[in-house]
C-alpha cells in the first residue's frame, strides 16, 4: 500500500495499520503503529505525518534472513508492547533474495530497500530512515535478544549518546562465537580500539548498540562495510560523545546457513580501519622510535667497531641503523600529511597541539631544514670522493669510506624527505573555496 501526499490517504493508510496507544510527552494519548509497509514510491514527508514523536526505532540489516527474521521481529514487538514505548521496528534490506522482505512486512515491520551492499550501508540508510529519537540496533540472524532492550534504553534516557551491549560482561552460549573471535579477534581489536582512541569499551564489536539518531547522524559516519561497527565506535570516542556500556547477551544463531562475517577478510578490514584512523599509532610512534634506534646506533658506530658481551657491531650495524633512521623520518612525515589530510576531509577532528606544530613547521621551514640536510649530505659525499681521489681513486679502508658514505647518502635522503613532505603538506592545506 503506498501512502499519498494528500491528507486523506494519510488516514486511509492509518486506518489500515496494526496501532497501539502511547504517551508521547506525558500530557495526551495518540495512536503509535508498530510497523509500516512502505515502498520506494512513498512520500517521507507523509511517512512523518503517519508516524510523530517516535521515541524508539529497533532496526535490523537484513541480508536473506528469512529463518530468523520473524523470530526477532515477534521478539522487537515484544518488547514494545511489554515497555509501552512509542516506536518502530525497521528492516534495512540489503538486497535478500529469499522473501525476508515479505516476511518482515506480513509481520507489520517497516522495510526500507538498500540496494548498495554491504553491513554499513544497510546501516546507514537504516538510521537515515528512522522514526525514532532514539536506535537500538542488532542483527536479525536470532543471536541478540530483542525482547530486553530495557538496559539501552534507561542509559539513552539518562543522556547517554551511545550504548554499547557488551557481550563478555553479558554471557556468551557456548556455540554461539568461534573460538578464535572469541579469545583472539575481539580481545585484539577491543585492545586496539582502547590503546589508539582511549576507549574504555570492553567488547568494541558489539553488534547490539543503541544510540541518539541526532547524535550519530552528526558523525558522517561513510564505511559500507563490517567496518562500520569500528567507525561508529571510533567517531563517537573521537569527539567525546558520552557512551556507556550494557551487559548483553549472545545466543548461537538460528540460520543453517553460513555467516555473512569472514574471519580474516573482516577482522583485517576492522584492524585497517583503526590504524588509518590513528597516523599516530600507524606512522609516527613507530617513526620516532625508529629515528631514535637509528640515530644513537649510528651515532656510536661512526667512529668505529664496538663490541657487547662478544658480539661485534660495524659497518653492517651501522647500515641497519641508517636504513631505521630513513625509515623513522619517513614515517613522522607521513604522520604529519596523514593527519592533515584527515582534517581536510573532516574524518579527525582539528587538534590544538597538532595545529600549533604545524604553525611552527611551515612549508618554508620544512624547505629550509631539508635543504640544510641534504646540502650536509652533499658535502659528506664530496669530502668521501676527495679522500678517494687522494689515493689516487685506488683502493681505501672501506671501513671509514663507508662510514662517511653511509651517513651522507642518509643525510641527502632525509633531506629530500623533508623538502617534499614539505610541499606536499602545503599542498593539502590550500583550502577549498
Amino acid at each position: 500500500m503506498a501512502l499519498s501526499r494528500c491528507g486523506s490517504a494519510i488516514l486511509d493508510a492509518l486506518s489500515t495499520l496494526e496501532a497501539r496507544v502511547g504517551t508521547v510527552d506525558g500530557s495526551h494519548k495518540i495512536p503509535i503503529c508498530r510497523a509500516v509497509n512502505v515502498t520506494s514510491q512513498v512520500s517521507v514527508v507523509s511517512e512523518r505525518a503517519a508516524l510523530p514523536g517516535l521515541e524508539l526505532t529497533i532496526l535490523m540489516p537484513c541480508l536473506n534472513e528469512a529463518e530468523t527474521l520473524a523470530t526477532c521481529i515477534a521478539k522487537a514487538q515484544s518488547f514494545l508492547s511489554r515497555s509501552g514505548i512509542a516506536g518502530e521496528i525497521l528492516i534495512a534490506d540489503n538486497g535478500s533474495t529469499d522473501g525476508s522482505q515479505n516476511i518482515a512486512r506480513a509481520m507489520g515491520a517497516r522495510v526500507v530497500d538498500v540496494p548498495v551492499r554491504g553491513y554499513g550501508a544497510a546501516l546507514r540508510a537504516g538510521i537515515a530512515a528512522a522514526f525514532g529519537r532514539y536506535i537500538v540496533m542488532g542483527d536479525a540472524d536470532d543471536s541478540y535478544d530483542f525482547a530486553q532492550l530495557d538496559a539501552f534504553l534507561e542509559r539513552l534516557r539518562a543522556g547517554d549518546d551511545l550504548v554499547m551491549g557488551n557481550r563478555f560482561a553479558g554471557g556468551i552460549e557456548p556455540g554461539a562465537m568461534p573460538l578464535l573471535h572469541r579469545y583472539l579477534g575481539n580481545p585484539v581489536l577491543s585492545w586496539f580500539g582502547r590503546l589508539f582512541f582511549g576507549s574504555r569499551l570492553g567488547d568494541f564489536h558489539c553488534g547490539m548498540r543503541g544510540f541518539s539518531k541526532q547524535a550519530i547522524a552528526q558523525l558522517d559516519l561513510r564505511t559500507t562495510g563490517m567496518e562500520f561497527a569500528s567507525e561508529m565506535v571510533v567517531r563517537a570516542t573521537i569527539v567525546r560523545l558520552k557512551i556507556s556500556e550494557v551487559p548483553t547477551t549472545l545466543s548461537k544463531d538460528g540460520r543453517s546457513r553460513a555467516p555473512h562475517l569472514r574471519t580474516w577478510r573482516d577482522g583485517w578490514r576492522h584492524l585497517r580501519f583503526l590504524l588509518l584512523y590513528s597516523p599516530r599509532w600507524l606512522f609516527f610512534y613507530p617513526g620516532v622510535l625508529l629515528v631514535v634506534v637509528g640515530t644513537a646506533l649510528s651515532s656510536v658506530l661512526f667512529f668505529g667497531q664496538v663490541r657487547i658481551a662478544g658480539i661485534g657491531f660495524d659497518i653492517r650495524t651501522m647500515l641497519v641503523a641508517c636504513t631505521c633512521l630513513i625509515v623513522g623520518i619517513q614515517g613522522i612525515c607521513f604522520a604529519t600529511i596523514a593527519r592533515s589530510f584527515a582534517e581536510s576531509l573532516n574524518l579527525l577532528p582539528p587538534s590544538p597541539r597538532y595545529g600549533r606544530i604545524i604553525e611552527a613547521f611551515t612549508l618554508e621551514r620544512f624547505v629550509l631544514v631539508g635543504a640544510v640536510v641534504f646540502m650536509i649530505g652533499g658535502a659528506g659525499l664530496i669530502a668521501a670522493l676527495v679522500q678517494w681521489g687522494e689515493a689516487n681513486f685506488g683502493s681505501l679502508d672501506a671501513a671509514s669510506l663507508l662510514q662517511v658514505v653511509a651517513l651522507s647518502t642518509t643525510a641527502i635522503t632525509v633531506g629530500a624527505q623533508l623538502v617534499f613532505t614539505g610541499f606536499l603538506a602545503g599542498l593539502i592545506s590550500i583550502k577549498h573555496s
